[in-house]
């Protein structure tokens, strides 16, 4: 008993210790995706406002914002193994690159809502800067 005590034990901390590197990571995604589902949903309701119609909140666009962050963890992870596990055969800092895309188009994502919501040259101007760059970056 107390062998497989041991095993539990070691395998839960290298499952920690190889997934560590992502907390930071997670977090970043997961802020970035909540400032965007704040911003969408706001400007749903401005836009409704403008044009008379009642606005309700619909769950199951936030359940889609739920599953699309679960996906997006999971993929995280599974880059993070990628790193780990497979060094030197793919790009170093995987996880980081497709973090930093995620966080890139949730950026975009932002700009569009803060246009439909403010309706300001300058965030026009930001998002069509925003998406040109990341497209840029994309097709590199």
């Amino acid at each position: 008993m107390e062998a497989l005590c041991r095993f539990f034990n070691v395998t839960a901390a290298s499952l920690a210790a190889l997934f560590a590197p992502l907390v930071p990571l997670v977090w970043c995604v997961t802020v970035f995706m909540a400032v965007d589902f704040a911003t969408g949903v706001a400007a749903s309701r401005a836009e409704a406002r403008r044009a008379g119609r009642p606005w309700r909140f619909e769950s199951r666009k936030a359940w889609r914002t739920v599953q699309k962050l679960g996906f997006v963890i999971m993929s995280l992870g599974m880059a993070c193994m990628m790193d780990a596990v497979t060094a030197g055969l793919f790009a170093p800092g995987l996880a980081r690159l497709f973090g930093g895309l995620v966080c890139g188009v949730e950026l975009w994502s932002f700009l569009e809502n803060a246009c439909r919501i403010s309706d300001a040259p300058a965030l026009r101007w930001l998002s069509r800067l925003v998406g040109s760059r990341l497209g840029k970056e994309v097709e590199r």
